[in-house]
């Protein structure tokens, strides 16, 4: 989690402290869902939600990775989704 998380935000301006806090957020989010065993999906989605309120680059980067986009199409409109919000 934290190396995805510092690959996303590599050259942003995010510091250490604040991924540290981050990954606490995250990982309270997914306890909190209750789940004994947590899908790999639900993982990615908390991480987003969190990556997109810290910083955009970081969420469409993270989001290219862990959605697979298969083409630019699909990068598009994740974007405009992201700039409509």
């Amino acid at each position: 989690l934290k190396e995805g998380l510092f690959r996303a935000l590599e050259k942003r301006p995010v510091g250490e402290e604040e991924v540290e806090t981050l990954i606490e957020d995250i990982k309270k989010d997914i306890r909190s869902s209750g789940e004994r065993e947590v899908r790999s999906r639900l993982i990615g989605e908390v991480i987003m939600k969190h990556l997109r309120q810290i910083d955009e680059v970081a969420f469409i980067r993270f989001a290219s990775v862990y959605r697979r986009f298969e083409d630019i199409t699909e990068f598009s409109e994740e974007v405009e989704k992201l700039a409509k919000d």
